[in-house]
């Protein structure tokens, strides 16, 4: 065994003479003490390492701007970095809660994607969410319903933009035009975008799906509710697998009372109406017929328009004393396509020239398959001698009572033929009376133009209905379409189409432009008193100069 002694760590000098290992021209100096390092790791032996003893102070990472062809950093709406930002900031635009949902998505619409509000609190069941091609399949199958339903191009375009951000797509781009949908989503500046896009290739009438789509975004819209993306689907299906209110016989029988109330306004009695009902029923099984051939829409006008009209004239012939223009007239009351021209009119206004172009070429159409059914009516009634003059038929009566009855069983028809809901069909009926009443207090009893009256009644449809729409949360039309139906120009359409049948076309043309001015004075009447409707509420972010800036539409200079 070995001695204390030998345990003994040996000194420098003899480890020198007896340690083989130090013979190497790697070894140590003596008197060179080289510090262990901790951990065991191996020594650094690199040129690049730090000298020991040498500090170099840490300085905060700025990234550099790079060059042209280098790939840019990601870029977040949330946290922008300052070259994104305007010099004097962006002010906090308010979105109340109590606002509805329209007006907040316009609000945002208008404005920049960098300058748009931090999105709501996200509707999705996992932290990925869900994935953004079916957002946007639903987006456009909502869009699609909506303007199918007859819905402005703005209003298309707010609950488009609303669904995608109840998802947490708030960098999105819808764009709406009169047959094509199509939304793009660019999550940042250096992701490729994704665009969607859906075709409306079937148009229909049905006020109570258009409601249901309505709620639907209100409650997608809603921060307290959270609906997936399944269940959004299986209510979106439900919506539309939803049978009409109405069946096709009650349709028939409310578009011949509307022809027989239309008839009872312009002064027609008992025997008018019931020919007017007769002549508007008839053309309306014949457009169908039309309809189920496949014909077009312009031809389907064209057929229906015949049969009042040669009841008219049959009347007229047969020499039984009856206002035969009152019967043409109530017929035509119930082909004019008022829902369209305002439609048209107020895309116009709002800044979407291309459908509102293509909604009025539509009603232009539409007006022409008329007035061809019942020029060529008319022209064979003067050839058989039927005395249809004009000059005479420009008379109406004033009966103020029956006239406001009337009225407002055209607005309860005229509801019934749009579909509409049972809670809405009273109230449209009572804005219709309503709507009349001030026609003939401006009209008759202050002996204001036809234009102007029809133009402050109008506003006062659009003012009320837009009120309404914004107490339920829905859409406008239900509560002004059907009211409009009263103001609609069917007199000054037949007699302008009877002065052309009788070789009288610089009295046509006139009575036609008057008819045309009524029709824009009702469109722009309810579009102006929609508008006014915003005075009274809130508008969201009104107090900011981002809100101010939202607020203004497209000038064109």
């Amino acid at each position: 065994m070995t001695s204390a002694e030998d345990r003994k760590p040996q000194s420098d000098e003899a480890r020198s003479v007896y340690d083989p290992e130090i013979t190497s021209e790697f070894a140590i100096p003596d008197g060179f003490v080289v510090p262990k390092a901790g951990g065991g790791e191996s020594e650094t032996s690199s040129e690049f390492a730090v000298p020991d003893g040498f500090h170099v102070p840490e300085t905060p990472v700025v990234e550099s701007e790079g060059s042209a062809f280098s790939t840019p950093r990601t870029y977040s709406a949330r946290h922008a970095p300052p070259a994104f930002t305007p010099p004097t900031g962006i002010p906090v635009v308010s979105l109340t809660k109590d606002v509805p949902w329209q007006d907040r998505m316009r609000t945002m619409l208008r404005m920049p994607v960098a300058e748009r509000p931090a999105p709501e609190p996200l509707h999705k069941e996992d932290e990925t969410g869900p994935a953004v091609p079916r957002v946007l399949d639903l987006t456009l199958r909502i869009g699609e319903l909506l303007l199918a339903g007859g819905e402005n191009a703005e209003d298309v375009e707010a609950a488009m933009f609303a669904v995608c951000r109840s998802y947490g797509l708030d960098r999105c781009e819808p764009n709406v035009t009169f047959t094509l949908l199509s939304i793009s989503y660019q999550p940042s500046l250096v992701e490729d975008p994704v665009t969607a896009s859906r075709t409306v290739r079937r148009r229909g009438t049905d006020y109570t799906r258009l409601a249901a789509v309505y709620q639907l975004v209100d409650d997608l819209s809603d921060p307290e509710t959270a609906f997936s993306l399944e269940e959004s689907y299986r209510r979106l299906a439900e919506i539309r697998r939803n049978r009409h209110p109405y069946p096709g016989w009650v349709l028939t029988g409310a578009g011949g009372l509307l022809a027989g109330a239309a008839s009872v306004l312009v002064g027609g009695d008992a025997i008018v109406f019931v020919a007017a009902a007769l002549g508007a029923m008839l053309g309306d099984r014949l457009a169908w017929l039309c309809a189920g051939r496949g014909l077009p829409e312009f031809y389907q006008f064209t057929v229906a328009a015949m049969p009042p009209a040669a009841i008219g004239v049959a009347l007229t012939v047969a020499d039984v004393d009856v206002k035969a223009s009152a019967v043409i007239t109530g017929g035509l009351f119930a082909l004019l396509p008022g829902r369209a021209l305002v439609a048209g009119v107020q895309d116009g206004l709002t800044g979407f020239y291309i459908t509102a172009s293509a909604r009025l070429l539509e009603v232009m159409y539409l007006f022409v398959g008329i007035v061809v059914g019942v020029l060529v009516v008319l022209y064979f009634g003067v050839q058989l001698g039927a005395d249809l003059n004009p000059d005479v038929a420009l008379i109406i009566e004033e009966r103020p009572l029956w006239q406001i009855g009337a009225s407002m069983l055209l607005s309860l028809t005229f509801a019934v033929l749009l579909q509409q809901e049972r809670s809405t069909v009273l109230v449209v009926t009572l804005n219709g009376g309503v709507a009349w009443s001030v026609y003939g207090a401006l009209h008759y009893v202050g002996e204001i133009s036809p234009v102007a009256s029809t133009a402050v009644a109008a506003g006062l449809v659009g003012l009320f209905g837009q009120m309404m729409s914004r107490y339920r949360f829905a859409s406008a039309l239900p509560y002004t379409t059907a009211a409009i139906g009263p103001l609609l120009p069917g007199s000054a359409t037949y007699f302008g189409l009877l002065s052309i049948a009788r070789d009288d076309v610089d009295k046509g043309l006139v009575s036609l432009a008057t008819a045309a001015s009524l029709a824009m004075a009702i469109a722009i009447g309810v579009n102006l008193g929609s508008e006014i409707s915003r005075l009274f509420l809130r508008l969201p972010g009104g107090a900011s100069a981002a809100g101010r800036r939202a607020a203004k539409r497209t000038r064109g200079f």
